[in-house]
């Protein structure tokens, strides 16, 4: 496929089973309305199931809610429940949901906000349906990170959670990091079994309600400069789409869009920051992740995964 990959490139999807995250509005809707278009029998996994119904009501396809709140470890664990109790496979994770430049919060665990939701919930999520998964051809685990894992960003393993000193660039560049991390180190895990795969997404800059939380000295300059510098939800949930569906993909790929700079576009594969591709970093992530969910992924197919429960912020 050349490079102005569309909506129309998707595969026929029936038969297939996709659970998004956050698909009640921007990104996560339009990843799940063309999923549903082209098939899939597709679950919004949200926190308010109210905006998830009404999200629902306007899309065509089978299409259902689960309530899922990412800040809350034991919200991840009933919504896995209720997600296994329901389907006995699944075909694409996508994990989209996240929050940005949030003010200083943590998680009902303590975590902070932005690791604990854009990361630590997704990981628990994966790991917990993970032998779902595995023994279903093609199927694939697509997390979304963002450019921002480019900026002021590190996994600070002496202060995950900011409780020294706390900047919202800074944390949100460490969970989009830790996105990218998760997904290359998943993939080296995933690579024996050969049928799942983990692949990671980027939607550029996108006109979502992801920036509702952007300081207030650039939100005017942000909305001077939107005509030129995003792209509607549609294009950016392009890179997602392709990731979850393109039969060229790899895993271990990271797709964005072609444009300049990775802001707009159609979607190609690109590259993360050096630091992200180090093993070292990714496993000590892993581990690091473990301990705070309480979570160990399946390694093989018709293992279960273990939910210990989380050990709490450290």
């Amino acid at each position: 496929m050349g490079e102005t990959w569309t909506t129309a490139d998707i595969p026929d999807q029936r038969g297939r089973v996709a659970v998004v995250t956050g698909a009640n509005t921007g990104l996560g809707y339009e990843t799940a309305k063309a999923l549903a278009e082209s098939g899939a029998s597709v679950v919004l996994a949200v926190r308010d199931v109210g905006k998830g119904e009404r999200a629902a009501a306007g899309l065509t396809g089978d299409v259902s809610v689960q309530a899922l709140d990412l800040t809350s470890l034991d919200s991840v664990r009933t919504a896995a429940a209720a997600l296994r109790s329901r389907f006995d496979r699944i075909d694409l994770l996508i994990n989209n949901a996240g929050v940005m430049y949030t003010p200083k919060r943590t998680t009902r665990d303590g975590f902070e906000l932005q690791f604990g939701t854009n990361h630590l919930g997704h990981f628990a999520l994966t790991g917990l349906l993970l032998d779902l998964m595995l023994p279903v051809p093609g199927s694939r685990v697509v997390t979304v990170s963002s450019t921002g894992h480019r900026i002021r960003a590190a996994i600070h393993f002496d202060d995950l959670h900011f409780e020294r000193s706390y900047g919202r660039a800074a944390a949100y560049g460490q969970s989009k990091l830790a996105n990218l991390m998760f997904t290359y180190e998943l993939q080296r895990r995933l690579a024996a079994h050969g049928t799942t795969v983990a692949v990671a997404a980027h939607p550029g800059m996108s006109s979502t309600e992801l920036v509702r939380n952007t300081p207030a000295a650039l939100r005017l300059p942000l909305t001077w400069l939107a005509p030129l510098i995003t792209q509607t939800p549609a294009m950016g949930a392009l890179p997602t789409l392709r990731a979850a569906t393109d039969p060229a993909v790899l895993g271990g790929q990271y797709y964005g869009p072609g444009g300049r700079y990775e802001v707009k576009g159609h979607p190609r594969p690109v590259t993360s920051s050096p630091q992200s591709y180090e093993p070292a970093l990714q496993q000590r992530l892993w581990a690091v992740s473990e301990d705070l969910t309480g979570v160990r992924f399946p390694v093989r197919p018709g293992q279960r995964p273990v939910s210990a429960g989380p050990s709490g912020v450290r």
